[in-house]
């Protein structure tokens, strides 16, 4: 299927009895989850009987999985302890990814804290996060998707380019791709909404890190205007980016099957209504 488009669903109560039903009722032909707190560190177990069913039923249905790791992760801290945690963190989500059948895990990139030039918090990214996607060995184990920020501080990736940096000090290793928030790219400064912006923002990426590196798309339209640094997500066709970019996205050789993951508010409602919109877009696309 080209381009499945779904949603981030709840998981407390179950991954199976709770995430499932929500992705059901959204009509999602993918689904994004959290394994952890998102705004903590905890590396909690996790249920091998919820495990199984949500891999079995999500097979069954050709539903793709995505993690996405907690929001505390930053490999660029100029704290140790912050780091070791991040270890810590992201480790856990690509070991809890595999055991759920997880294509991939998002992570932010992070940003150079502390003062510290942007290639010294690149140097300390190689040294911790390239030992983790060597250790990603198994047939099963999911891909690490780096998510750029909306450009906020001192952040190590926000603009296309900015990922090539990245992809080098992690060797352009093969496990590694994107995840594209929308929303993000917009407030960086690359207007999806401009007459030939949502293409030109894939050339670059394509560019920058080469062809098949993109594996997620997090669909998410702005409230505030292009190269804002604001990470503040609208409904589709709601904010400043507009139905047709993300029509044109669509259209792109760049995102050839690539999922499409919903994290825009409204609740349940606003989430139909946006899957619902999107799988419309998907087939105008022509």
């Amino acid at each position: 299927m080209r381009n499945p488009v779904g949603g981030h669903v709840p998981v407390a109560g179950g991954l199976a009895t709770v995430g499932l039903g929500y992705a059901r009722e959204l009509g999602a032909e993918t689904v994004q989850v959290f394994v952890a707190n998102p705004r903590g560190w905890a590396t909690p177990t996790g249920n091998p009987v919820q495990d199984e069913r949500f891999r079995a039923e999500c097979e069954a249905e050709s539903i793709s999985v995505w993690v996405h790791a907690p929001y505390l992760i930053n490999f660029g801290s100029h704290t140790e302890a912050t780091v070791e945690k991040s270890v810590e963190s992201l480790r856990h989500s690509l070991r809890r990814g595999r055991e759920i059948g997880a294509k991939g895990v998002v992570v932010h990139t992070g940003s150079a804290t502390g003062g510290r030039p942007r290639e010294v918090a690149l140097a300390q990214v190689r040294e911790r996060m390239l030992p983790l996607l060597d250790e990603l060995t198994h047939e099963d184990d999911p891909d690490l998707l780096l998510e750029s920020t909306a450009g906020q501080g001192s952040s190590l990736c926000s603009r296309t380019w900015d990922f090539g940096p990245y992809f080098d000090a992690l060797d352009r290793h093969p496990k590694l791709g994107v995840c594209l928030d929308t929303c993000h790219i917009f407030a960086a400064g690359h207007d999806l909404a401009g007459p030939h912006g949502a293409a030109q923002t894939l050339d670059l990426l394509v560019d920058t890190v080469g062809e098949g590196r993109l594996k997620l798309i997090h669909a998410n339209d702005s409230k505030d205007v292009v190269g804002a640094h604001k990470d503040r997500h609208a409904n589709i066709g709601a904010g400043h980016i507009g139905e047709e970019a993300f029509e044109k996205l669509l259209r792109h050789p760049a995102t050839e099957n690539v999922p499409l993951i919903i994290e825009t508010p409204g609740g349940k409602e606003g989430h139909v209504a946006d899957v619902e919109l999107l799988k419309k877009l998907r087939e105008r696309r022509g």
